[in-house]
């Protein structure tokens, strides 16, 4: 039986739409951390504060997300996202408890051309990528009752992403280049925090999870999308290819994500992505 939850990074865009949906579920007693809190690369710390608190389930939002920068701190960037999920899961597993670890679509090379489902064989060509499947590992071996969900192109009305960077660019700028030959589906962290309620509302069943907003789309249309809802009409917005802007790590070029086992499983229906963005627009006024 569930009781006690926590969950970290709370103050980042998934941790913070945590914190909206916990407010529907009185049954639940939420332990919001982030790093004053509670240090997750701290093991002797975790396991301490899982004691005190009888922590029941944990869902793990904290992340090392900076791409680029990921490739000259690996170290960082490992201890964040696969030692500290492992220190999460054994501490959770010790009690009995369960674990739900946020993942993304960079452990997959991007080469496909169908979506791909939690049964492809992971390729990640990048430090963000390799550490986030090595996390997604070691979840695994340490918390025998655990949920691994794997998302992509994640935006919300809270702290930065690429839907406020194209709001505000739009607005400073008379033109834009954005990339059009990157294929994926943008994630609304809020119908994502509402999966994971649905999970722990109805049981956590062990495994592996693809999860984004419904629907197939290029960076550059989605910044079209973003600047038609929010009634943009001042910038004009040019088509790039990835090697016009060049970055340190690799981006996969097709990052679609298969839904079909979680819609499945919890018999949810997800929204397609321009509904959803219209919705965290309407946030953002």
């Amino acid at each position: 039986m569930i009781k006690n939850i926590l969950i970290t990074g709370c103050n980042g865009q998934l941790g913070n739409e945590m914190q909206l949906q916990a407010k529907l579920y009185n049954q639940y007693n939420f332990i919001f951390t982030d790093i004053d809190e509670l240090d997750i690369t701290d093991s002797e710390k975790i396991n301490k504060f899982v004691d005190d608190n009888s922590i029941d389930c944990i869902v793990n939002c904290a992340a090392y997300t900076a791409v680029d920068k990921a490739e000259d701190n690996e170290e960082l960037c490992n201890l964040l996202n696969n030692l500290s999920p492992g220190y999460l899961a054994n501490a959770i597993n010790r009690r009995g408890g369960s674990m739900i670890q946020i993942s993304t679509d960079y452990v997959f090379d991007g080469t496909n051309h169908i979506p791909y489902t939690e049964e492809d064989p992971t390729s990640p060509n990048s430090v963000y990528g390799r550490t986030k499947l090595a996390g997604e590992l070691n979840v695994q071996k340490e918390c025998s009752n655990s949920m691994i969900i794997r998302t992509a192109w994640l935006y919300s009305s809270f702290g930065n992403n690429f839907v406020k960077t194209m709001i505000r660019l739009g607005k400073e700028r008379n033109e834009l280049g954005v990339i059009f030959d990157q294929i994926g589906t943008p994630t609304y962290a809020r119908d994502l925090a509402c999966v994971i309620m649905t999970a722990i509302k109805n049981g956590i069943k062990p495994g592996t999870y693809h999860f984004s907003n419904e629907g197939v789309i290029s960076w550059y249309d989605f910044t079209k999308a973003i600047h038609r809802i929010a009634g943009i009409s001042t910038c004009n917005v040019k088509p790039l290819h990835t090697n016009e802007y060049p970055a340190k790590a690799p981006r996969p070029a097709y990052s679609v994500l298969d839904k079909t086992k979680i819609k499945k499983t919890y018999n949810i229906t997800v929204p397609y992505w321009e509904d959803s963005l219209k919705d965290c627009i309407n946030i953002l006024g």
